[in-house]
């Protein structure tokens, strides 16, 4: 039990540290960013697909069958996903050019300053749902964990990324915006430490937080990033989308071996 904790907070710390990535969007040229983006999206929606589907459902049904409640759980992650990430959608789109540019149209100061922190809280909540599926996944087994580590990582970069680009709108300095975009991402180490308390006392929680990773893995791959894929119509473009999401499956496959 010991050296799982170890691994869970381990790992919520290289997580939380992600949030440094923010800074490359200033290095790269604005077309440069969007096609690494799109390339890091369908590596990621291949990672949480890989996940969802190779590790957390399989233990899941493993353990209960599969039956109504992993299906209720797996249910109540798309659910949760979905109001989490509508929430988070309906403050950004206060600023649709947030995301892709630095050449802020002029806005009240107070208005995009309050878009940032909304930012920050939503973001924050979707990290402490990170951090308890983590702890709950490395509950079942490390190779489980480190499979959903990777599926995490991979999701939060192009993630992260655009997060720093809102707080950046938002008024923010560049130092700030990444303070608070990793104080917003380090909120992934209390949602760890809250899965480990709840899985030490009974195997209810482990039982539950495996379908819902996976419920909410298959809505943010199918929902969110997928979708941004077919907005790039090049052949050339589909082809390394392909790719991506083809090595990000392949990764969690290589993670099985670790079994």
């Amino acid at each position: 039990m010991v050296a799982r904790a170890v691994y869970t907070i381990v790992s919520v710390i290289i997580v939380s540290l992600v949030s440094f990535i923010g800074i490359v969007s200033l290095l790269l040229k604005k077309k440069d960013l969007s096609k690494i983006l799109l390339i890091l999206v369908s590596l990621s929606a291949g990672t949480l697909l890989g996940g969802a589907f190779l590790h957390l459902l399989p233990e899941a049904v493993e353990e209960q069958g599969f039956g109504l409640p992993v299906s209720l759980s797996a249910l109540a992650g798309v659910l949760v996903f979905f109001i989490l990430e509508k929430w988070i959608h309906m403050q950004r789109c206060e600023a649709p050019q947030a995301h892709t540019s630095h050449a802020y149209p002029l806005l009240h100061e107070t208005h995009k300053h309050h878009l940032g922190i909304l930012t920050l809280v939503g973001d924050g909540m979707h990290n402490f749902l990170d951090g308890l599926v983590i702890a709950g996944s490395y509950l079942v087994s490390v190779p489980v964990g480190i499979a959903t580590t990777i599926a995490v990582v991979l999701h939060e970069i192009p993630q992260e990324i655009a997060d720093f680009g809102v707080l950046l709108y938002a008024g923010f300095s560049k130092a700030k915006a990444l303070l608070f975009n990793f104080l917003s991402a380090a909120v992934a180490i209390a949602g760890a430490v809250a899965g480990l308390l709840l899985g030490a006392r009974g195997e209810a929680f482990i039982l539950f937080i495996l379908p819902f990773a996976a419920g909410g893995f298959i809505y943010i791959a199918g929902a969110n990033l997928i979708p941004e894929l077919h907005k790039e119509c090049s052949l050339k473009e589909t082809v390394w989308h392909l790719l991506a999401l083809l090595l990000g499956m392949a990764l969690m496959v290589a993670v099985l071996f670790l079994e």
